[in-house]
């Protein structure tokens, strides 16, 4: 079918939500490594891996071959959680072996919806309280739990329920709502954890669920010490602390394979999805033993999680990213392109912030540095310069005007050279 007639169909089809990145909407039919082909045969470096999904790379040979064999041999597709399955039982013991100290229980989802909707159902079940706290700007998924956890009005629906769940203000270096700069910054963000509790809650929540970055926000990267007096207060309040490594996880930010390890926070529970499974539908909850517990009694059941085919790859992702060492690449690479961006801000003033950890590099478009005002049009004529160039990217933020970068964790430094050099002639295109 050709891309007009798909674009058509979909139109009529699917719903009014799906919407397309580019002006001209592209057919992806081919990818490998850190490369995608439309139905052209052109081809593309695919800097946002699949909305953050591609940690490994593309059909990495060795996972591409293990899926073979699985299929030679007629393993089961799904098994379900009610028998045995030795893929869930390695993929949980491999993931033990990352996890922060003190989280030493499993769970498997089949994406970082579920996996959040169930850290929300099991702080509840722990603490009995039902407020979750979240952040204005956060994103922790598309079901109606996460979503009513969810700081962007573009992702709410009536339908959420908003009884259940409060925001505190978010730890925007860039666009800080309280003014300030780091230089003369006491953590007021933190801080409005307690005051949010104080008065938007009767002195007691479940949980408070944060983005170590905060993906669909824009890659906003709070500050490292952010998290201790978040965690402190949340503790302080009787709730849990739950850190969204949905898209942070996987080594993406070029420390430890879980930024929450990495960072020291005193998380309750972690989880993850997206580069967990480099694009299998597989996501994680990491919890702690009490926190399990009190779900005795009660039955909860996925009838997909840790299926073997989703269990094997993210076990073998997990691997790849060990053995080719792709955190430590990811550290690398995210400073080369996060130094060129810093770089070009000199040359183009389009650019208002750059941010990110590792691989997780945030480009924030603004009309003029002083208003800060965004520029939501302008990021979206600079993605269709970069894909007219051969160069894929994201986008983000509330306004729309940040561009994510977040390419597979193997790519090299021709690779981040191309990029740089794509970004800087597309935003002299726009000039």
């Amino acid at each position: 079918m050709k891309n007009e007639e798909m674009i058509q169909f979909r139109k009529k089809h699917f719903l009014p939500t799906a919407t397309l990145y580019h002006k001209n909407p592209m057919q992806i039919v081919k990818a490998q490594g850190e490369y995608v082909w439309d139905s052209e045969g052109k081809k593309y470096l695919d800097a946002i891996g699949g909305i953050v999904c591609i940690s490994a790379g593309h059909n990495h040979p060795k996972i591409k071959r293990a899926l073979m064999k699985m299929l030679d041999e007629d393993t089961p597709q799904h098994t379900s959680t009610l028998y045995l399955n030795q893929a869930s039982i390695d993929l949980a013991g491999r993931l033990l072996e990352e996890s922060p100290e003190g989280l030493d229980r499993v769970a498997f989802t089949n994406s970082g919806s579920e996996a959040n909707d169930l850290a929300f159902l099991a702080a509840r079940q722990a603490t009995g309280e039902t407020m979750i706290m979240n952040l204005r700007h956060g994103y922790h998924g598309g079901t109606a739990g996460t979503l009513a956890q969810c700081g962007h009005g573009t992702w709410r629906f009536r339908a959420q329920p908003v009884a259940q769940a409060t925001s505190a203000l978010e730890p925007n270096c860039y666009r800080c709502p309280f003014g300030k700069v780091p230089d003369s910054c006491s953590l007021e963000c933190a801080k409005n954890i307690e005051t949010t509790i104080q008065t938007t809650t009767h002195g007691k929540i479940a949980a408070m669920i944060v983005e170590p970055v905060m993906g669909v926000g824009g890659f906003i990267t709070p500050p490292d010490e952010y998290f201790k007096v978040a965690a402190s207060i949340v503790h302080n309040y009787g709730g849990k602390f739950i850190t969204d490594e949905v898209q942070t996880g996987a080594g993406r930010c070029g420390g430890e394979f879980l930024l929450t390890r990495e960072l020291g926070i005193d998380a309750d529970m972690v989880t993850m999805a997206k580069g967990f499974g480099n694009g299998a539908a597989i996501g994680a909850v990491l919890m702690k033993t009490e926190i399990a517990q009190s779900m005795s009694g009660k039955a909860y059941f996925n009838t997909f999680a840790a299926d073997p085919f989703p269990a094997i790859q993210a076990k073998l992702t997990m691997d790849v990213i060990q053995e080719e060492g792709l955190i430590e690449n990811a550290k690398v690479m995210g400073k080369v392109l996060k130094d060129g961006l810093t770089q070009m801000m000199k040359s183009h003033s389009l650019i208002g912030d750059v941010r990110g950890r590792g691989l997780m590099v945030g480009v924030e478009l603004v009309k003029d540095r002083v208003s800060k005002a965004p520029a939501t049009e302008e990021c979206i004529r600079f993605m269709d310069e970069c894909q007219e160039r051969g160069l894929l990217l994201g986008k983000g933020g509330l306004m729309g005007n940040v561009i994510r970068i977040a390419p597979p964790l193997s790519i090299g430094r021709e690779q981040v050279d191309f990029m740089l050099k794509v970004m800087d002639e597309s935003l002299h295109a726009l000039k």
